[in-house]
């Protein structure tokens, strides 16, 4: 039953609203009972308990006077002084003696004995009463000594503290009732101050969790921590979005790659295979058979080198300890490079230059090379005459590598594409070359790996010139190390 009740006060699902108010009401309104049964109940005692002290108090005087005074007439006159300046009513019953002065005036009252303040039991020596006399409230005390038998009995109408108590009473109960229509109106307004951007933010989280990533969560609020929420949740949302972009761009990469290879693997599988199978006729001659055989093998050559190029893509990608940097001396790297692509220039016609001063830079050497054989080979690919040159220069605290040429030039729809894996700016030429499209994009990855990026810049007709930077290394410091 008692669960019941708590539950539908209580409910174990209900909005932030409905709990603050009922949070709220639930401590005002312990706090305005626990106040009222203090006034009600404790305050009123401790009121009453003390005049009950002080009319105790004004009887004991009576007592004192009557059994310390001998002379009649100074004792009347000493009782009657009492009655006029405490507005009180003083009661004298003895086995000789009878007194019943109100304030100042001598009374006669047959029926004062029949009063029930004036009734005793065996042993009892004190009594307090409240009741009406002459139709107005009057308290009574009535003390009783018990060797002599004397009863003193004290009255005196109601005090105005317990009228003001009373008014007070019901002027607390009215505050109080006050306290709880305002603490309810209060706690609303302070709800809907917290609940309406809750409800703003909610929504707006339910709207993001549809794939809604572009709305903006605004809450109308001046609390600090509701804009701080607002602000980290649309930074929150931010984040995804982009990593959501990242993932989707990724996936169509991803896609894209897959196609590619796929495309790149198939056609000189197919190629090698339809060269085995003319092989294998017995009416070939040896002409056509050492022709088949070439072919093969270059078809062959291309998946091997198509592969080596991937796994060494994925191994930048995943292995960044790959990449182990020492000072070097960049012109005899250079001529390294001259000697490899010499005769690919040579067969061209075209001149290959790199002749540079000494100077050194701090790098993975073979890396490096590798960046420096892909763009001097990619250049002399894509030109049937005129010059390929490597040259660098100092800038700073780096030094500025460039691979320029004069051959056709890239158009510029392809400038923001050309790192991209397996896009090539002219597929035939490419496939001529024995190109797998993946070598700038290895040249990528390997200075995204030392921290650079590479650059290009192109004029159809006129050339192209990729230019990325290294760390310089004074000559002292090279030393140093050698």
């Amino acid at each position: 039953m008692f669960e019941r009740l708590v539950e539908r006060i209580f409910p174990t699902r209900a909005s932030t609203q409905t709990w603050m108010i009922l949070t709220l009401l639930l401590v005002v309104g312990i706090a305005v009972a626990a106040v009222g049964l203090y006034i009600t109940f404790v305050s009123r005692s401790e009121v009453q308990i003390a005049y009950q002290q002080n009319m105790l108090q004004e009887a004991n005087r009576v007592v004192s006077i009557i059994e310390d005074e001998t002379d009649p007439d100074r004792r009347l006159e000493a009782i009657q002084t009492m009655t006029r300046f405490g507005d009180l009513r003083i009661t004298v019953v003895g086995e000789s003696l009878f007194l019943d002065v109100d304030r100042g005036t001598l009374r006669e009252d047959a029926g004062v004995l029949a009063q029930p303040e004036m009734q005793f039991s065996a042993g009892q020596e004190l009594n307090f009463l409240s009741r009406e006399d002459n139709g107005l409230p009057v308290y009574f005390t009535a003390v009783k000594r018990i060797p002599s038998g004397m009863i003193v009995r004290v009255a005196q109408p109601r005090p105005m503290l317990f009228g003001l108590i009373n008014r007070l009473q019901f002027t607390l109960v009215i505050a109080m009732i006050m306290a709880l229509l305002l603490a309810m109106f209060g706690s609303w307004i302070a709800a809907q101050r917290v609940t309406q951007p809750l409800v703003a933010i909610r929504n707006s989280a339910k709207s993001i969790s549809e794939g809604k990533l572009d709305e903006e969560i605004f809450v109308d609020s001046r609390a600090a921590e509701f804009q701080d929420l607002a602000k980290s949740l649309n930074l929150m949302s931010d984040t995804f979005k982009e990593k959501i972009d990242e993932l989707q761009k990724m996936a169509a990469l991803q896609n894209e790659f897959i196609g590619n290879v796929s495309h790149e693997v198939r056609n000189p599988i197919f190629a090698v295979g339809g060269y085995l199978e003319a092989l294998g006729s017995d009416s070939l001659d040896s002409d056509k058979r050492t022709f088949y055989a070439e072919k093969g093998l270059r078809n062959l050559e291309r998946l091997n080198n198509l592969f080596s190029d991937l796994i060494e893509i994925a191994r930048l990608e995943y292995r960044e300890d790959l990449i182990k940097p020492s000072v070097f001396e960049l012109s005899e790297l250079l001529d390294e490079v001259y000697d490899i692509e010499k005769s690919k220039a040579d067969e061209k016609s075209i001149d290959l230059i790199v002749e540079n001063p000494v100077v050194h830079v701090r790098a993975d050497r073979a890396r490096v090379r590798q960046v420096l054989i892909n763009l001097t080979d990619n250049a002399i690919a894509y030109s049937d005459e005129g010059t390929v040159r490597c040259r660098y220069r100092r800038h700073l605290d780096k030094v500025r590598i460039e691979v320029v040429d004069t051959g056709k030039g890239i158009p510029e729809h392809h400038l923001e594409r050309i790192f991209e894996r397996f896009h090539r700016v002219d597929p035939d030429r490419s496939r001529k070359s024995g190109g797998t499209g993946l070598g700038l994009s290895i040249v990528k990855q390997i200075l995204a790996a030392h921290g650079e990026n590479i650059y290009v810049e192109s004029t159809v007709g006129r050339g192209t010139r990729f230019w990325f930077e290294l760390a310089f290394e004074p000559a002292e410091t090279a030393q140093a190390e050698a």
